[in-house]
């Protein structure tokens, strides 16, 4: 038989054998892929962007009346049947979110002793009373919206519906900050916490380590995996002090990539949205909630460090005081993100539907005070300047300072006041939430 005759007769085998090495191939390669990525993430966080601490110290005369002022929204916003707060200022609506923000502002007051115990004790007593009165979504966990007189859910324009509008995992989670430190520091509290928490199945927000929402549209319920880059860790941390498996949504490396701006690594979600739905926003907001409430890890603490610094990179190339976040504004569409990076660009300004948003991009006044609080460097004196110039000493802290026209931005929330009374306290006490020793800023 020729070699001719017997290669045809073999070729069978061939194929297989060429098959398996072509599988094999593909095998390695994808690993070989998975493991460079891999390496490639891990040497990019250790790819250290510098930044020193300070330690905390009592507060200026000057902060301590910052302070005040912030907590002025609070006083002008409170329903006194309910003890919740409007979310924005005499508007008669709230997020769970934003009743965070009180709750943690409520929290930083007392601490740097604005308010008396007795007044603590008051107002916390009824806010977690009407938390445990809400009516659930599906009877299984707040709605993403609630009336604060009448504790009935409402749509975002604040209409009443029976059947709500869905919950909002993120939200959640930042709520379970607040509720981890009056168990910790409040104990007196924890009969009213646990009663809050064996109403609410937080269980079912939890799936496989991710944290998923509920969106109610069109008679029908969608859960969706909720959280990207930032906003996704930060919630997940509280909700593992209370025990929960939640480990995908704290691995900052499963969907993690960097974006070079001005020469620094900037960690982005490479999730997109045309496939999974939602914006990744690269904004100031969750880092700064991060150190101040649990102080950084060490990944959370770079990243924020660079997202600090290319900020100040900016300032430094364009003249413009940068420190962007996400913002309710004064004017249609009424709330902007203004992003380091989003949707494939640097210095992004996008609405939640993902529209053009630029001619609202703005200095954020609660993003100012946080970066100060936490860093304290020649340029976050830069942005606290002008910061420090957006109240009114009687309603609170404007929302920021609009890039295009140097007008402020004049929304008045509970989530920008709260974080100014956080941070203050932060100055004064470091992290809110690991801190045991609690004094007093005089």
């Amino acid at each position: 038989m020729t070699f001719k005759q017997n290669l045809i007769r073999a070729r069978s085998h061939i194929i297989f054998i060429l098959a398996l090495l072509t599988a094999f191939g593909i095998v390695i390669t994808l690993e070989s892929i998975d493991f460079e990525n891999r390496v490639s993430a891990r040497v990019n966080i250790k790819n250290e962007t510098v930044l020193s601490i300070p330690e905390p110290r009592a507060l200026t005369e000057k902060e301590q009346e910052w302070a005040k002022i912030a907590w002025r929204y609070f006083e002008n916003n409170t329903i006194p049947e309910t003890g919740m707060v409007n979310s924005v200022d005499q508007y008669n609506a709230s997020t769970l979110w934003d009743t965070s923000s009180y709750l943690m502002g409520l929290i930083s007051a007392q601490r740097l002793a604005i308010i008396s115990d007795t007044e603590f004790d008051s107002r916390m007593t009824q806010v977690l009373d009407s938390l445990v009165a809400l009516p659930l979504f599906e009877g299984k966990l707040p709605n993403k919206s609630y009336n604060t007189i009448s504790l009935k859910m409402v749509d975002y324009t604040n209409r009443e519906t029976a059947q709500g509008i869905g919950w909002s995992a993120i939200d959640i989670g930042r709520l379970m900050v607040p509720i981890n430190i009056l168990v910790w520091h409040h104990p007196k509290f924890t009969p009213k916490v646990q009663a809050i928490v064996d109403q609410w199945d937080l269980a079912a927000m939890i799936k496989d380590g991710n944290l998923y929402g509920a969106l109610r549209e069109k008679k029908k319920t969608q859960y969706l995996q909720e959280g990207r880059l930032g906003y996704e860790e930060y919630a997940a941390k509280s909700l593992q002090l209370m025990g929960f498996d939640v480990a995908e949504a704290l691995d900052y490396q499963s969907w993690l990539k960097f974006i070079d701006i001005y020469g620094i690594n900037i960690a982005t979600d490479s999730r997109r949205p045309e496939e999974f739905t939602a914006h990744n926003y690269v904004v100031s907001e969750p880092y700064i909630l991060d150190g101040i409430e649990f102080g950084w890890d060490q990944i959370s603490q770079q990243f924020s460090n660079r997202l600090y610094a290319v900020q100040e990179a900016r300032y430094k190339d364009t003249g413009i005081l940068t420190a962007v976040s996400e913002d309710n504004i004064d004017q249609a569409p009424y709330f902007v993100y203004n992003t380091v990076f989003t949707g494939g660009k640097a210095w992004n300004a996008i609405t939640e539907n993902g529209d053009d948003a630029s001619e609202f991009k703005s200095l954020s006044t609660k993003a100012a005070f946080g970066w100060h609080a936490l860093y304290e460097t020649e340029y976050t004196q830069k942005l606290m300047d002008v910061a420090s110039t957006l109240h009114d000493p009687d309603k609170g802290w404007y929302s920021g300072l609009y890039e295009k026209t140097g007008k402020p931005n004049k929304a008045l929330t509970a989530n920008t006041n709260g974080i100014i009374l956080e941070s203050l306290a932060y100055k004064a006490l470091g992290p809110l939430l690991t801190r045991r020793q609690i004094i007093a800023s005089k």
